[in-house]
């Protein structure tokens, strides 16, 4: 793998994280599974994109009965 080609794995993992955010935004609360289908990207990416968010402690992600919910803080 080149460093041209982790640029822009990057590169997309965060502007996945734009997307997810104004998506959490003007949706509110959603389950893993809802975000991922909103979302026009690969699930991998969205996953890490969630992750990049979580770690920069912008959303927070709920354990329910049905799965994981996903909102922003």
């Amino acid at each position: 793998m080149t460093t041209d080609t982790m640029i822009s794995a990057v590169d997309q993992v965060g502007e996945t994280a734009g997307a997810v955010w104004q998506c959490l935004d003007v949706r509110g609360r959603m389950s893993m599974a809802q975000l991922i289908k909103s979302i026009d990207a690969p699930r991998d990416v969205v996953m890490q994109a969630v992750g990049w968010l979580a770690r920069e402690d912008k959303i927070e992600i709920d354990e329910t009965t049905r799965g994981r919910q996903v909102f922003l803080k």
